[in-house]
This record gives structure tokens, sequence and C-alpha cells, in this order.
């Protein structure tokens, strides 16, 4: 396993994104979390598994789902080792223009 690190945005992004649920729940905050670090596991030993999504970016980059919170994506770049994670974004975000390219 190559392993993954996030950019200061992704871990950013993190953040604000637990910050957000935990103002709701820290278990449920915290189970995101989790998720999220299962999902990039996920994506460094099986990079090019990842969806290329042209219609929001020209990145190139590819888009994991975390699961079982299937409005979350983590945004990443499948030719670094270790795997850079770019961003981890909501989908109700506009990632069209958060990844302009």
């Amino acid at each position: 396993m190559s392993g993954y690190q996030f950019t200061p945005e992704a871990l950013n992004d993190l953040f604000e994104l637990w910050s957000f649920i935990a103002a709701d729940s820290v278990d449920a905050a915290n189970r995101v979390e989790e998720a999220v670090y299962a999902a990039c596991a996920l994506a460094a030993e099986s990079p090019l598994a990842g969806r290329v999504r042209e219609d929001l970016t020209a990145l190139p980059v590819r888009f994991w789902l975390v699961q079982p919170y299937r409005n979350c994506w983590i945004v990443y770049d499948s030719k670094t080792t270790p795997l850079q994670v770019v961003r981890v974004l909501h989908s109700a975000r506009n990632i069209s223009r958060i990844l302009k390219a």
C-alpha cells in the first residue's frame, strides 16, 4: 500500500465537514470522519477505481464516493505516490466552481 496524504485544502474541508456535523452530533461527525479515512485508504489501494468527472472539472483528478455517506466525495490525484487527496467535498457544494481548473 502506498498510503495517502491530504492537501491543506482537503484537511480544511474535512475539518469544516466534521464541525458542521458535530454541531448536531459529535459521534456522527466522528463516524463520517472515519468513513472518509477508510475511503482514502481504499482509493490508495486502487487509485484508478475512482471516477473521472469531466462534467465537474478539467483537472486530472478522480472522485471516490464515501460509503455509506453517499453525499460526500474525496477528490484525489491518482498519479501521485502517496495518493494525494485534493479535496473532501459534500455533493451539495458547487464542486465545479471549487475545482475550477
